[in-house]
């Protein structure tokens, strides 16, 4: 069981203030301050700064916080499998997080072919961009998440799910135009429309920084279309609004049925990582590992046949 003056430090972490942790744990605020002063003799450094917009944390405030939420987050969830034990319940549910592609085109077959091999531990499943599904692990809502996107290794352990393409996709009637424009390499899909992700997805993250290596941003484009659904995304660029960059696996039917054409250039061949990720630290990372382990055998087996 962690100290209370630990679950103090978390709330004026996450707050940054005094006031509302206070309010949230239902304490006076000169404890608080007591709380902390405690922590700050505890471990000899400081750990806030009291400024205009708050309750800052320092550096050794924001270390601290990595350990201790992880700490928190894992006896949470020691806690619950305690209790569901302690009632003769099988299992506590994982909290799986997704990003929007994983979710509808790589972890449904996982699930199903899972399910119908052995009964499985039950998953609660979260849909979100990469920043968002990093949030909710911080707080300790969501156990671990498989995404695409960009993330913090200081912060967050992760194994390899898949390695996947990264392409563009366009209409056949706009991937002709292209053709007949006669440009050659990236520059060559520059003065289509541009339909992508919103902010913080995984998808966007990535197109971003690869234009970036070409000293090239998504404004560089004839125009740009944003859309937070990738059905959505896929419906415009087979209707011929414009051109997106993806997954493959995304795509997969799509291409294969000729309603869309991979225009990928030369010069801007990806592959990306799924990976599944979890808070550094924590005591579940070997059951995490595990877990992975068995989902790559079941996506194997699934690309055999």
């Amino acid at each position: 069981m962690l100290d209370y003056r630990v679950h103090t430090f978390l709330a004026v972490y996450r707050s940054r203030s005094f006031t509302q942790a206070a309010r949230e744990l239902h304490i006076t605020q000169p404890a608080v301050s007591q709380h902390i002063r405690h922590l700050e003799r505890h471990y000899g450094a400081r750990l806030f700064e009291k400024t205009t917009r708050g309750a800052e944390p320092t550096e050794a405030g924001r270390m601290l916080y990595r350990a201790l939420s992880v700490m928190e987050n894992d006896e949470e969830r020691l806690c619950a499998e305690l209790r569901a034990g302690a009632q003769g319940a099988d299992a506590t549910p994982l909290h799986l997080g997704c990003t929007r592609t994983v979710a509808d085109y790589a972890v449904p077959r996982i699930l199903a072919q899972r399910a119908a091999a052995r009964p499985a531990k039950p998953i609660c499943m979260r849909v979100g961009n990469t920043a968002e599904l990093l949030a909710l692990m911080d707080t300790g809502e969501v156990d671990c998440a498989l995404v695409e996107g960009s993330f913090d290794r200081t912060a967050f352990d992760f194994a390899v799910f898949s390695r996947e393409p990264f392409i563009a996709v366009a209409s056949p009637e706009l991937a002709e135009r292209l053709r007949a424009g006669g440009a050659r390499g990236i520059e060559g899909l520059l003065g289509a429309r541009l339909i992508l992700r919103e902010v913080g997805s995984g998808t966007r993250d990535i197109l971003e920084r690869n234009l970036a290596a070409h000293d090239l941003g998504t404004a560089d484009f004839a125009g740009v279309i944003e859309l937070a659904s990738i059905p959505a995304i896929l419906a415009c660029v087979e209707a011929g609004a414009g051109i997106s960059f993806l997954y493959r696996i995304a795509a997969e039917r799509e291409l294969a049925a000729g309603a869309l054409v991979d225009v990928t250039p030369r010069d801007f061949t990806i592959e990306h990582d799924f990976s599944l990720v979890w808070q550094r630290g924590s005591i579940y990372a070997d059951s995490y590992r595990a877990l992975l382990r068995a989902w790559r055998k079941v996506a194997e087996a699934g690309a055999a046949r």
